[in-house]
This record gives structure tokens, C-alpha cells and sequence, in this order.
């Protein structure tokens, strides 16, 4: 948008300044022609009087003698022809088309004495006439040669120096141009950042007031109701952190005392009603649970955006990693549960050791998570998970070849609290993935879910790639 304002102020001022520098060199050019003209034609008037004295006294030498002066001072030739002689100095010539026109309409009682605007790359000369005598005879016709390369060499100074004052006052006036367009455009910049910003992650900083009075207006609105969206979010995000913590111990102590009603019952049938109690109550333990990882994930996420969005570095900056080792120690933290499901989870060797800028306890949490999903949901499967680098990007895996999910089922388990209707009768929160793609976002990656080949689930975790450590392969 800058570039767009500025080539039209430039292409404005450059109209003005050319329009403005026209104007300087014609009205240059009309006062050297009109000053050459007035003195050459103060001349021509006074060898036509000198040539009617002489035709009274008969002595042309005096005459001749002026003419041979004359043309030695200005290199200009004149003609002066009488009824019985001509008297010529310097090197003009008769026989020219302009000089026998000016002769005729002299002979015709005509005067010409106009000269041709001056321009300054022209060559040449140009020629005014006259008459003289009384006003019923003409004794002759006086002509001279108006050599106008002087006046023409002032012209194009003055060109020169319109031009060398025409660029610097069109630099003057783009420099002036890009002030104006960087002290609008500035606030509108800053908008647009801000918004971006506020779209991404709920909140943004305050703007400053400055540029036009309109846009300075326009910030002040934007930051009151950038506070108020900030505040209603955030308001928002809290009243779910507390509600979940909140309700943790009133269901704590509802299960103290349900676990101590069972212990007073003796009766079969209400130990088995209790029992189902206890279930319901560890699901809602789960839930809340849940809730509040979604919480920190979405927080984390926010963060993670707005370092991207603003350039700035989060208060706890991303260590650079090896993914393979906490993919090792997640796959055997869950060889036990994978064992008691009938799974067999297989661990990839990397080709090359790789870096990853990632924080360790969110990526550790996001690959036990994925590994939990293939167990609990495709028991008895082989589940594979590994790490590979390719050009642009890093991928950890965890595949399975379970019953897996259809691509509207794949889309829809990234959000909250959606559970397929084929594990209606396991027990979970719904929560997981969506836990697991906000916090991939938060370290800058995505969590991409794909159908298996020939069946089952594969769930990526891709990030941007950072390039290989100096160590050497794991085996």
C-alpha cells in the first residue's frame, strides 16, 4: 500500500513540477526573444535613419563605415539598398530565400521586424527589415541578420538551471511524500498487525495514538475494544481453569464419602449401585481433568501464536531437542498398558539424529497422548512410531492397524469432547486430540491425522525442520 500511495503522489508532484518548470523556460524563452528583438530592432531603426541622411548628403563612407563597426561587434550582416546602389556588411547573402522576402516586403512599405520564439538546441539565424524615407517615397530598404546563438546559449542555461531546480524540487517533494505516507500509513500498519494479532490469540497491546487525527481516533477505539474482547476471553478462559479446579474438590470429597458408604454396605445389589456411582464419578474426574489440559494447551497455543504473529520470544523460549529420545522414553513408559491390551508397539530408528525447537514436557505429553489413543482404542494392534526428517519438515508417527477413523471421523476428533460412536462403550473424555493440536500449534507444528495403509489410524505430529545434530544415528 505504501509503494501503490507513493507512486501516485509521485506521479502528481512529477506532473506539477514539470508543468511548473514549463512555464518557467517559455516564459525564459518569450523575455530573451523579446529582448533580443527590442535591441536588434533599435539598430535596424538606426542605420535606416543614418541611410536617409545619407541619401541627402550623399557621403555613405560614414554610413558603410557604421555598418562595417556594427558587424564587427555583433557578427551580423546588413543589407541597406538604395535606388541607385547597395551597401552590404558581413556575410550576408542576397540571393537567401528569407533575405529577398525581407527585401520585397521592405520595397512594400512593409516592416518585419518579429523574430521566432527562441528555443535552444536551434542553429542559425534570422533576418529583419525595414524601410526608410518619407511617407510618400521610399528611398530604399534597410535588413539585418539577427545572429540569436548568444541569446539561445543564455536559454539553455536557464534550461539548466529550471532542470537542476526541477530535480531537487522534485526530490524535495518525495522525500516530503514519503513522510506524509509513512506518518498515515504507520497507524494503519500497526492496525493491521494488531488485528491479525488480536484474530489469533484474543489479545494484543495497546497502540499508540499518533498519525492523522481520524486514525489516531481509530487506534483509541481499536485498543478499547481490543481490552474488552482481551478481557471477555480471558474471562472466559479463567472461569473454566477455576470451574474445573473448583469442582475437583467437591467431587474428592463426594468420593471420600461414597468410598465410605461402601464400606458400610452389606448388601450386594446397593455395593454394585455404589460401584456404578464411583464410575461415573471417575469419568467426571476425568473430564475436569481434561478440561483443565485443554486450558493450558489453548493458553500455551495463544502464546505460541503471538510470538509468531509479533516476532517476540516467549517468556519460556523452546530448548532445541532430540524428538527421538522423548519418543523412546514415552513408547516404554507405555510398553506395560500396551502389554495388558495385547499391543505391540514398534520403535522406529531415525536414519540420522535430528533437532527439533520444541518444549520437551509439551511434545513428551503430546506423543504419550497419541500412544494411549492407539492402545485404548485398537487393542491387540501393532503400533509403530518413529521419527523422520524430511526436506522442509519434521514428522513423529504413531500408526496403528486397528479399526481406524473415516475422514469425516478424523476431522471431526480434533474438537471438543467428540468420541467415535464405535468407542461409545470405552471410557475417555473426548479431549485428547484436541489437547494434542493445540499444543503442537503452540510449538509452532500441526497435528495431521491420516487413514493407515492398508487399514488403521497414523497420526503425525509435523514441525518445522531445524537440521541435523553433530551426533551420529541412533541404532
Amino acid at each position: 500500500m505504501r509503494f501503490r500511495v507513493l507512486g501516485v503522489l509521485s506521479l502528481l508532484s512529477l506532473l506539477m513540477v514539470i508543468g511548473v518548470s514549463y512555464a518557467l523556460v517559455t516564459s525564459s524563452s518569450r523575455e530573451l526573444t523579446q529582448e533580443l528583438q527590442i535591441n536588434r530592432v533599435s539598430s535596424l531603426n538606426r542605420f535606416a535613419q543614418l541611410a536617409s541622411d545619407t541619401t541627402l548628403d550623399g557621403d555613405f563612407t560614414k554610413l558603410q563605415r557604421e555598418m562595417d563597426r556594427y558587424f564587427e561587434l555583433y557578427n551580423e550582416g546588413i543589407i541597406i539598398r538604395l535606388q541607385d546602389r547597395t551597401l552590404r556588411s558581413g556575410n550576408l547573402d542576397e540571393d537567401r530565400l528569407d533575405v529577398r522576402n525581407a527585401v520585397a516586403s521592405a520595397s512594400l512599405n512593409l516592416t518585419d521586424t518579429t523574430l521566432p520564439p527562441l528555443l535552444p538546441f536551434e542553429s542559425g539565424s534570422e533576418v529583419i527589415s525595414r524601410s526608410f524615407g518619407s511617407a510618400n517615397q521610399v528611398l530604399g530598404e534597410a535588413v539585418l541578420e539577427v545572429n540569436q546563438d548568444t541569446a539561445r546559449q543564455k536559454l539553455r542555461e536557464r534550461w539548466l538551471a529550471v532542470g537542476l531546480g526541477a530535480a531537487g524540487l522534485e526530490a524535495i517533494l518525495l522525500l516530503l511524500a514519503s513522510r506524509v505516507t509513512g506518518w498515515v500509513l504507520r497507524p494503519i500498519h500497526r492496525l493491521n498487525t494488531a488485528v491479525g494479532e488480536l484474530a489469533a490469540t484474543g489479545k494484543t497491546s495497546q497502540l499508540p495514538e499518533d498519525g492523522p487525527p481520524e486514525l489516531r481516533e481509530l487506534s483509541h477505539s481499536f485498543t478499547t475494544m481490543a481490552e474488552t474482547v482481551t478481557e471477555s476471553i480471558e474471562s472466559q478462559r479463567q472461569l473454566i481453569a477455576d470451574t474445573s479446579h473448583q469442582l475437583r474438590n467437591p467431587v474428592g470429597a463426594l468420593r471420600l464419602r461414597i468410598d465410605l458408604l461402601e464400606l458400610e454396605l452389606r448388601n450386594s445389589a446397593e455395593k454394585s449401585a455404589v460401584t456404578g456411582v464411583v464410575h461415573e464419578l471417575e469419568r467426571v474426574e476425568t473430564i475436569l481433568d481434561g478440561v483443565l489440559k485443554l486450558a493450558a494447551a489453548e493458553h500455551r497455543a495463544s502464546e505460541g501464536i503471538a510470538s509468531r504473529t509479533i516476532g517476540q520470544a516467549l517468556p519460556q523460549a523452546e530448548a532445541v531437542i532430540d524428538p527421538w529420545v522423548v519418543l523412546q522414553e514415552e513408547v516404554e513408559r507405555a510398553g506395560p498398558a500396551a502389554r495388558r491390551a495385547g499391543c505391540r508397539i514398534i520403535l522406529e530408528a531415525p536414519e540420522r539424529s535430528v533437532e527439533l525447537a520444541c518444549n520437551a514436557t509439551e511434545l513428551a505429553e503430546m506423543v504419550g497422548e497419541l500412544l494411549n489413543n492407539a492402545i485404548k482404542y485398537a487393542p491387540g494392534a501393532k503400533i509403530t512410531a518413529g521419527v523422520r526428517s524430511l526436506p522442509r519438515k519434521l514428522v513423529i508417527h504413531i500408526a496403528d492397524d486397528g479399526p481406524g477413523l473415516s475422514e469425516d471421523e478424523r476431522t471431526a476428533s480434533l474438537g471438543r469432547f467428540w468420541r467415535s460412536p464405535q468407542h461409545r462403550h470405552l471410557s475417555g473424555n473426548g479431549l485428547g486430540m484436541a489437547i494434542v493440536s493445540r499444543l503442537a500449534g503452540a510449538n509452532g507444528g500441526s497435528l495431521r491425522l491420516a487413514q493407515g495403509d492398508p487399514r488403521g489410524l497414523v497420526a503425525r505430529l509435523e514441525f518445522p525442520f531445524t537440521g541435523p545434530t553433530d551426533g551420529s544415528a541412533h541404532a
